[in-house]
């Protein structure tokens, strides 16, 4: 990164601080627009709050290689193998989930 490219963004980042919380989302919605939709799934990801541990490294790791070699399966068809739809699916993710008891 060159030394004007690095100066912009550390202003551009002195910025933001000054900003009240709705100017501050209004430009994050205008960043979002800008870059690319990979990036900006990146990016808009919740961080991770604990850490990954080798067991689940592995695993991603396993997954990666599986689809060097494989076709992802789609959503729908996971969905479909347990009677659901996407629709269902969608409005399972906006319910409560159900207390469970202790037994």
């Amino acid at each position: 990164m060159n030394v004007d490219t690095l100066q912009a963004r550390r202003q551009a980042h002195a910025l933001l601080d000054f900003l009240p919380p709705g100017k501050l989302s209004a430009v994050r919605e205008l960043l979002a627009a800008m870059v690319d939709p990979v990036q900006r799934a990146l990016a808009m990801a919740p961080l991770e709050d604990e850490e990954i541990t080798e067991e689940e490294e592995r695993e991603v790791a396993e997954a990666r290689e599986w689809l060097k070699h494989n076709k992802p399966i789609p959503m729908e068809e996971i969905l479909a193998d347990f009677g659901l739809t996407a629709a269902d699916f969608e409005r399972m993710a906006g319910e409560p989930t159900p207390a469970r008891s202790s037994q």
